[in-house]
């Protein structure tokens, strides 16, 4: 399996095992109701999951993206940035004739 792959599947494991402590630590100090929401509902277990899949997707995405910028190899040179120099305004005559009002 190609190590992309297994970078990604890791990432996946570890984005929703951090939204399920997200959704737990929702439901346990009941932020903004939804707590009592969760557990007062006969359907409070299919809102926990969907609550787990959504963040889960989430936190998997910023978990892989995080992972995936931090293997970039640091640049050589003192000062780094090799980017395009901010343009500067410099002013330019231009001769222009008035004409008189009649």
């Amino acid at each position: 399996m190609p190590e992309l792959v297994r970078l990604y599947i890791r990432s996946v494991g570890l984005g929703f095992a951090i939204a399920a402590l997200f959704t737990g630590g929702l439901v346990w100090w009941d932020v903004a109701g939804v707590g009592h929401l969760i557990l007062g509902s006969d359907i409070g277990l299919v809102a926990a999951a969907m609550l787990v899949v959504f963040n889960g997707i989430v936190f998997s995405a910023v978990q892989f993206g995080f992972r995936v910028m931090s293997m970039a190899e640091p640049e050589e040179g003192p000062g780094g940035g090799h980017g395009a120099r901010e343009p500067v305004l410099v002013p330019v005559k231009v001769p222009h004739r008035a004409r008189r009002r009649a």
